[in-house]
């Protein structure tokens, strides 16, 4: 009879179950913890297995720290999957009545479709259908993680890979539309930084969504980020169809020719020519368009002296919205200067007093624009004491329109037309409005429809699908195609991502709150910048502050109250209904961290300086 292997307990500690803590100082005593006789102790493994949903919706089980707080756990997840800046994401419960109801339902399905990626035993047994190739990680018991800096593939990562797109009839079961509330209720589920998953009552198997938590993606490198890269393109992919952030027909139409060359790109059988992807530093260049740069960062270069900042003059039309009045625009002469635009009866009277002026500073800038339409407008919320005023201004071409929306751009961060950035922000601008052109390019016939096999329902939302005939889908999405058809796989990626971030809403995440003195809840939108108060009847922004007008912050963890005060003595206060108010607290101190960021800094993050912005002091 053969004696059993002795059994490993390094990775043991107390658990107490009453107060819900770990007993991880093992030179303490019992009594220096306040254990009494009664006290309920388990001696449990710290590292246990746990389900994760990635952005790509593909689960995975690994086994992860129970003990560390999760931001030291995400930080252990990435490097086993090879994704850098893990400070960028973290884990989402899943809505209850997604993961309860369903659960026993869906068991068997779910786990038709897992991953397993087993940290501990570095014992991977691959079951997915894409699992063809082996995923392990070394393990060092005396710190509890993975002793190589990156994670060990035997081949090419499965995970850089792109998914392919679901049936019509698959993503209609995942499609339920979604209004401001319910997008809060699903954002309530952000899991605390700052204590471990046990602490949280995560139990083992529990699934878990990894997410871009901060929309603030830093430092892209083709070279390095392939996975990255993709599960930031495939959250941005299932956001747009199952309507998370909202879209026109004609965005729609241009994600979907987005996907439709991703999709053929990735399922070639001929292999990718390298070949062809630009070199690194082109597409580290045209990456600067995709960084989303903080006001507290100082990457630009003034490239002219300070008094000879360039200036826009042109002839376009303004609309004032007022109550009960039609949509009427009327012709000025605009004057774009420093940060301000001022606009004159006409260009004769430009030598004079301006009829008003524009401070831009802090503003809102939101596009209205139909390239189908030649309709190539502006939106401009004018933060004032009271709330915002809304100005429309409206351009006659695509080119006086990238250089007005750059300049628009630049001014409400507070940054001239004299930055280094400002020609990559027309070029930018320039590209997205050729992306969203459906109409082929000059010369080329447009492409027969009966010839071409797509199932073009896959590519865009429900909703949508149903609003149009599957043959006219298809020849809008073969034109919209055209424009796009020489890109490389990684260029139609980042293009896509690139698309995301110039949605009116994105990265803003929203949250039901009770302001202080008021009687009635509202809608409280955080994005990397600012913070939107929003009225919940009309889903109409009342309030901008931006992070970079802020001077302090603290939370009343008594009556789950946060403080924030602004410049020129802004005091808000509110107490949050749809989640707890650390969530709220830990965007605000987030978002901050990540502003501290610089090229210049290696990858080693400060974890104390995070703990001290978002942990609180309760």
């Amino acid at each position: 009879m053969m004696s059993e292997a002795p059994q490993d307990w390094s990775d043991h500690a107390l658990w107490w179950e009453q107060r819900k803590c770990w007993l991880l100082r093992t030179h303490w005593t019992l009594d220096k913890y306040g254990i009494q006789a009664d006290a309920e102790l388990r001696y449990t493994p710290q590292h246990k297995p746990l389900l994760l949903q990635l952005p790509n919706m593909k689960t995975i089980q690994m086994t992860v720290s129970f003990s560390n707080v999760v931001f030291k756990t995400v930080i252990d997840i990435c490097r086993i999957l090879n994704i850098r800046r893990p400070e960028e994401l973290s884990l989402l419960k899943p809505p209850d009545d997604a993961s309860k109801k369903k659960k026993k339902k869906d068991k068997d399905s779910e786990q038709e479709d897992i991953w397993d990626i087993d940290l501990l035993s570095g014992g991977p047994s691959g079951t997915g259908p894409m699992y063809s190739k082996t995923m392990k990680a070394t393990y060092d018991p005396e710190n509890g993680m993975p002793m190589s800096a990156t994670s060990v593939w035997f081949g090419e990562n499965p995970l850089a890979e792109s998914q392919a797109n679901l049936p019509p009839a698959e993503l209609a079961k995942m499609y339920q539309p979604l209004s401001l509330v319910d997008k809060a209720v699903n954002n309530a589920g952000w899991l605390d930084s700052s204590r471990s998953l046990m602490e949280q009552d995560i139990q083992d198997y529990d699934k878990l969504l990894l997410r871009f938590k901060y929309n603030v993606f830093f430092d892209i490198n083709p070279k390095y980020d392939g996975v990255r890269i993709t599960q930031l393109y495939e959250q941005a992919r299932w956001s747009i169809l199952l309507e998370e952030i909202d879209c026109t027909e004609e965005e729609m139409l241009m994600f979907a020719s987005l996907q439709y060359h991703i999709c053929k790109l990735t399922m070639s059988t001929e292999p990718l020519n390298n070949s062809n992807e630009p070199e690194i530093d082109e597409i580290e260049a045209a990456l600067s368009n995709l960084e989303v740069t903080l006001e507290a960062g100082h990457t630009d270069k003034i490239l002219e002296d300070i008094t000879d900042i360039p200036e826009l003059a042109n002839s376009l039309r303004l609309f004032r919205p007022k109550r009960l009045t039609l949509r009427a625009y009327k012709e000025y002469w605009f004057v774009f200067k420093d940060t301000t635009i001022s606009y004159y009866k006409n260009k004769e009277a430009s030598s004079g007093e301006p009829i008003e002026q524009f401070h831009l500073r802090g503003c809102e800038v939101v596009p209205d624009v139909n390239v189908t339409e030649k309709k190539f407008g502006i939106k401009l919320l004018l933060p004032v004491a009271d709330g915002m005023n809304e100005v429309y201004i409206r351009c006659d071409n695509e080119t006086q329109y990238a250089k007005w929306k750059a300049a628009c751009v630049l001014a409400s961060k507070g940054k001239t037309m004299a930055y280094s950035s400002y020609k990559t922000e027309v070029k930018h601008i320039q590209s997205f409005l050729q992306m969203k052109n459906l109409a082929p390019p000059p010369g080329q016939a447009a492409p027969d429809v009966e010839t071409m096999e797509m199932n073009a329902e896959c590519f865009v939302s429900p909703r949508y699908a149903k609003k149009h005939k599957t043959k006219q889908l298809t020849a809008r999405i073969l034109e919209a195609h055209q424009n796009i058809a020489q890109l490389s796989l990684v260029e139609a990626k980042m293009r896509f991502i690139q698309a995301w971030q110039s949605l009116p809403e994105f990265g803003i995440k929203y949250y039901i709150v009770r302001f202080k003195g008021s009687k009635k809840d509202e809608i409280l939108g955080i994005s990397y910048n600012r913070m939107i108060r929003i009225d919940m009847s009309t889903g109409l922004p009342v309030t901008t502050w931006r992070f970079a007008n802020m001077k302090q912050w603290n939370v009343n963890w008594e009556i789950r109250q946060v403080t924030i005060e602004f410049d020129q003595s802004v005091t808000i206060a509110f107490s949050c209904v749809s989640c707890d108010c650390k969530v709220v607290h830990e965007f605000i101190g987030g978002y901050i961290f990540l502003s501290t960021r610089s090229k210049d800094q290696n990858e080693t993050l400060d974890e104390e300086l995070f703990h001290k912005l978002t942990g609180g002091q309760e």
